[in-house]
């Protein structure tokens, strides 16, 4: 008596085989299928890994400048009048224990700063004239674009350093002895231009004098407008809750405290935010790359009757049919989602380089982008894998 037979059983290389071989006939149907699912998959890594990279710049740059950095400045009446730091607030400041730096800007009321006397008063470009201490640039951490910084004898007479914007605006790209400015109707030499200063941007549209310069010269009241203050990073939130009373013990609530670095996280904050809407547009066309997958997998069924039922007649099982199509499905969205997520990576690495960024794609991005794709081509493929399973052999080799 004879046993019955067996059906064959399919190891995983020959699921592979079988899978591939499908894809390998209809190769322009199977790179435009794929294209969909790469597109949502490298808008999603090119998103994230370019949001990352600018945070990590951020990050570095935070730590390069400080977080310690402290800004005091007048605030309001309680008229609503513009209040005035007490002279003697940047001496009261550098008393405080944990402080290791305190300087001082005063911004001089009506001057005004021109590259020459030919220009009409009212083109002036928002450009303020500022008293400053000596030890400025090393408390907010300010560089030198061109020639010095103010020094003990500069600081008495005619010079002014250009905060990077000034510079710009008046057109100046070097400093020294035969170049000068229209300060306040008086001609004032540019010993200095400074880089941009990120945690204090209001003295990149400065021009910077000294102190005694600026009171003999300029009628200045010596009242400070903006003092900086470098604290222990441990202390700086102790030393922000006694600033104001320390500078005006008078009247602290007419003081206004903030920290510059809390604007560079409100901006990473917004970043993210901004990530986020761009990773859900990611995430739609992706869901359009699962819809195209799936298309193609339906046509491939209806077109592929007639192979189904001979594989059916020859001893192929429902399971075996729904698995070879399954795996033609994973194999099509792997396809799209690993060149999505090498595409996302080109995309960053080239726009963090021409930025000057560090490259950062986090793995969970790479890794989550190939596990989403496969899930999507499971869930677009189940139907038509499904669908060809249930084809009996004379029912899929009667269809013309």
């Amino acid at each position: 008596m004879s046993r019955p037979l067996s059906p064959a059983r399919l190891r995983p290389g020959d699921v592979l085989r079988v899978g591939g071989a499908g894809l390998r006939t209809r190769p322009l149907r199977v790179f435009l299928s794929a294209l969909g699912i790469a597109i949502g998959i490298a808008a999603m890594t090119a998103v994230v890994g370019i949001s990352s990279s600018s945070r990590a710049q951020l990050d570095a740059q935070l730590s390069a400048l400080g977080t310690n950095l402290l800004t005091v400045a007048p605030g309001d009446t309680m008229f609503g009048d513009t209040a005035t730091l007490p002279t003697e607030s940047v001496a009261m400041i550098r008393r405080i224990g944990p402080v290791n730096q305190v300087a001082a800007t005063g911004k001089v009321p009506g001057a005004k700063v021109y590259r020459n006397d030919h220009i009409p008063a009212g083109q002036s470009g928002g450009i303020s004239v500022q008293a400053a201490n000596l030890d400025l640039p090393a408390t907010v951490g300010a560089t030198q674009a061109a020639g010095t910084w103010l020094n003990a004898a500069t600081e008495r007479y005619p010079a002014v350093v250009l905060g990077a914007s000034t510079a710009q605006r008046l057109g100046v790209t070097e400093a020294g002895p035969d170049v000068q400015v229209l300060v306040g109707g008086r001609w004032f030499t540019v010993v200095g231009i400074l880089d941009p200063v990120p945690l204090a941007p209001e003295l990149d549209s400065a021009a910077l004098i000294g102190w005694p310069a600026a009171q003999s010269y300029l009628d200045f009241d010596g009242y400070p407008t903006t003092v900086y203050t470098r604290a222990r990073e441990t202390q700086v939130e102790a030393v922000r809750a006694v600033l104001a009373a320390t500078a005006n013990p008078e009247a602290p609530n007419e003081v206004k405290v903030s920290r510059p670095s809390d604007a560079l996280a409100a901006r990473q904050a917004t970043d993210r935010a901004f990530t986020g809407l761009l990773l859900g547009l990611g995430a739609v066309a992706l869901l359009v790359g699962g819809v195209g997958v799936a298309n193609t997998m339906v046509i491939s069924v209806l077109e592929r009757r007639a192979e189904i039922g001979l594989r059916r007649s020859l001893g192929a099982t429902r399971p075996q049919v729904l698995v070879q199509f399954l795996t033609e499905s994973l194999l099509l969205s792997a396809l799209g989602g690993v060149g999505g997520v090498l595409l996302g990576v080109a995309v960053t690495t080239l726009y963090s380089g021409t930025q000057g960024w560090p490259t950062v794609v986090p793995a969970w991005v790479t890794g989550g982008g190939v596990a989403a794709t496969l899930v999507i081509g499971m869930i677009a493929g189940l139907y038509p894998a499904i669908r060809a399973a249930r084809l009996s052999p004379t029912e899929a080799l009667a269809t013309p």
